[in-house]
């Protein structure tokens, strides 16, 4: 299989404001200007931006609050931070989740051709559900769909959907991890606000830790031979050395079940590390650009739980990385 990932990594360090002067601020990651911050969310590339959103605390450097920080880039490097685009309010934080964009106005929610929509899990302590928002001026404000949530199971742990759009069946593909019993479940949907239940997939792999944050696109073989789906299911704790981890599964996928290549025994390690976590790829960009760029956070919760905690982005152009640091 041909390495048409990109992958990006997420670096914690410690980070007071936003001024690329600072002589510990990375330099070619990402980083808040301050408090704390973890999962990429909402990764997608529109009019010429790409569009990263990171679960953030705009209150403090402790877990708490969380909302959806925004930043925009041309290029990956340069980042401008833009206000949090998704605010806790009347007590549901915004957890992880992701954006598309609404080329055809299926969700009725554009006021032109086509729009910006976020998937995002709404978290209570007794419930997540599945919410959808919508922007209509490139990302810069955001309004909650009226009717959320789009999607409740009356679930505690129901969290982090991957939505895109599925040629062949017309159709949104929304893939969202069931945390406790290992599973993913797949639901489509032709309007971003009614959901059904598709298929589900799991125990498979390593099955010793929550399972969050899935992702699922395709990657083409070597030699124009068709293509594989890749399935990347991050798991808390997961890696080898412990903590947190990102495994994936490859196999195909026909727009309502995914079908494992390898027996479900099989475990594949994204990266071997203790740091590569809540990893997603963007949408939209562009077929021509020939990449699938993967984000993740560079974090582990055997050793970063302390307080002055903040993101950073890192991309090199490679399907493994090494862990390090600027």
């Amino acid at each position: 299989m041909r390495k048409h990932v990109l992958i990006s990594i997420g670096l914690l360090a410690l980070c007071a404001a936003a001024e690329y002067t600072e002589p510990f601020r990375p330099q070619f990651h990402f980083s808040p200007a301050k408090h704390w911050t973890y999962d990429p969310n909402g990764l997608v590339f529109y009019k010429g931006e790409y569009h990263l959103f990171y679960q953030y605390n705009p209150f403090g450097n402790q877990w708490g609050h969380m909302s959806w920080g925004h930043a925009v880039s041309p290029d990956m490097v340069h980042w401008e931070h833009l206000p949090v685009a998704l605010a806790e309010e009347n007590s549901v934080m915004i957890f992880s989740g992701s954006a598309v964009v609404d080329r055809h106005n299926s969700s009725g929610l554009c006021q032109s051709s086509d729009c910006l929509v976020a998937i995002y899990t709404g978290h209570t302590p007794t419930r997540q559900t599945q919410n959808i928002a919508f922007s209509n001026d490139r990302g810069r404000t955001w309004t909650k769909f009226k009717n959320n949530p789009v999607i409740d199971l009356g679930m505690r742990d129901f969290r982090d959907p991957k939505v895109f759009w599925y040629e062949p069946t017309h159709r949104w593909i929304m893939v969202v991890a069931l945390p406790k019993e290992q599973k993913v479940r797949f639901f489509g949907s032709t309007d971003l606000k009614r959901w059904n239940a598709l298929s589900d997939f799991g125990p498979a792999g390593a099955t010793h830790g929550d399972w969050e944050c899935p992702d699922l696109f395709p990657l083409p073989l070597d030699g124009g031979r068709g293509s594989r789906w890749m399935l990347s299911i991050n798991i808390n704790p997961g890696a080898l050395q412990g903590g947190s981890g990102n495994q994936y599964f490859i196999g195909q996928f026909d727009g309502t079940r995914f079908t494992n290549d390898n027996p479900p025994s099989q475990t594949l390690w994204a990266d071997y590390g203790k740091d590569f976590y809540a990893s997603t790829s963007f949408n939209n960009i562009p077929a021509s650009d020939g990449r699938r760029v993967w984000m993740g956070w560079l974090s582990n919760w055997l050793y970063a739980r302390g307080a002055h905690q903040s993101m950073a982005v890192h991309a090199v152009d490679s399907a493994c990385v090494e862990a390090g640091h600027d």
